[in-house]
């Protein structure tokens, strides 16, 4: 019966890792892609109509260079300053919304983020989440051991914290690296 809580435990541990790994790269790739997609609000079709009237009116008003079409050419170029300004009040309250809604998802997200994080030390603490060899990491080993133990068999056993911090600026590298 201890040989097969061992061998249960280590197949959990074993798993554990990757998992958790993956847990952390899946939240970095969502706060990253809605970063870019805050960045990137998408233009609505009335901003991609007023730009075409604008640059429309604009031509018109460039053709009548006749100094008796100078009247004609200015009442068009005023209209496209007033149709710009449109445009840019428009694009302002757009940004303003989108800004609005990605920032809510990526505070729900970072709050779930802070919340399973939580979850995974509550229940990996004191648990060995990987197993190193000891020759890998050799000045690291007390740091990475931390929550987890110590030695075993020649190997660094590491703590959930220290597995969470190294996961974590991993997926941000591999994130940037995707982008």
């Amino acid at each position: 019966m201890g040989e097969e809580e061992q061998t249960l435990e280590q197949g959990r541990s074993s798993l554990a890792a990757p998992l958790i790994f993956l847990t952390v790269i899946c939240f970095q790739l969502i706060s990253a892609r809605l970063e870019l997609l805050k960045k990137r609000a998408a233009k609505s079709a009335t901003e991609v109509q007023l730009r075409a009237e604008i640059k429309q009116l604009l031509k018109e008003a460039s053709s009548y260079s006749q100094p008796s079409t100078f009247a004609l050419a200015a009442k068009l170029r005023r209209l496209a300053a007033a149709k710009e300004k449109e445009l840019a009040n428009r694009q302002e309250m757009h940004m303003k919304e989108m800004k609005l809604s990605y920032d809510l998802y990526l505070r729900v997200t970072f709050g779930l983020k802070i919340v399973t994080y939580f979850l995974m030390i509550c229940w990996f603490w004191r648990t060995p989440v990987a197993a190193i060899s000891q020759q890998l990491v050799q000045p690291f080993g007390r740091l990475l051991s931390w929550g987890a133990g110590g030695h075993f068999n020649d190997n660094i056993l590491v703590g959930i914290i220290p597995w969470l911090v190294l996961s974590t600026r991993v997926s941000k590298f591999v994130c940037r690296v995707v982008q």
